[in-house]
């Protein structure tokens, strides 16, 4: 049987988890966004990660686990951002190269 105090703990430790995951996700966006650039980005693994975050969503609504859809719903909206910004400074970048 768990007790409330184990409960407690695994609870905690996911909402720490989350928290990590979605503050480490931000310097790179903050990144692209600030310098107007995402060429080292690699947009074959921002939208596999992007699909896999939208899965630990549907899971974490499923299972009504916070822990994991709250957290992974701002992850989700960051790792999109992440996306368009790639697509959007690459289409520049391809356009700043043919007027060259």
């Amino acid at each position: 049987m768990f007790s409330y105090t184990t409960i407690f703990s695994y609870t905690t430790i996911g909402l720490i988890a989350g928290f990590i995951s979605m503050i480490s996700f931000t310097p790179q966006v903050y990144k692209t966004w600030k310098m107007k650039s995402a060429k080292d980005v690699s947009i074959q693994m921002f939208v596999l990660y992007t699909t896999s975050t939208l899965l630990w969503v549907i899971y974490g609504i499923i299972t009504k686990q916070f822990a994991i859809y709250g957290f992974n719903t701002i992850v989700l909206f960051l790792s999109i951002t992440q996306v368009i910004l790639k697509i959007k400074y690459d289409s520049e970048d391809r356009k700043r190269a043919k007027k060259s």
